[in-house]
């Protein structure tokens, strides 16, 4: 999954479950300017602050191997 997928995804879940960024934060423990950056695409989080906002999105994050 391409980083601009991973940050639609997130995006759209948190506001499918009307969880505002304040909130998002809040609940993951993640920095509120981390979540804005993340979200406006300026960001590089590492895999598990992604890993928190997942958690509290209900989505599980999988990783593939990609083999040459």
């Amino acid at each position: 999954m391409h980083s601009e997928n991973l940050i639609i995804t997130i995006k759209e879940r948190r506001e499918d479950l009307k969880v505002n960024q304040e909130n998002l934060a809040k609940l993951s423990g993640v920095g509120l300017r981390t979540i804005k950056q993340f979200e406006s695409g300026k960001g590089n989080p590492t895999l598990q602050t992604i890993q928190k906002i997942a958690d509290v999105l209900g989505l599980e994050v999988c990783l593939k191997l990609k083999l040459k």
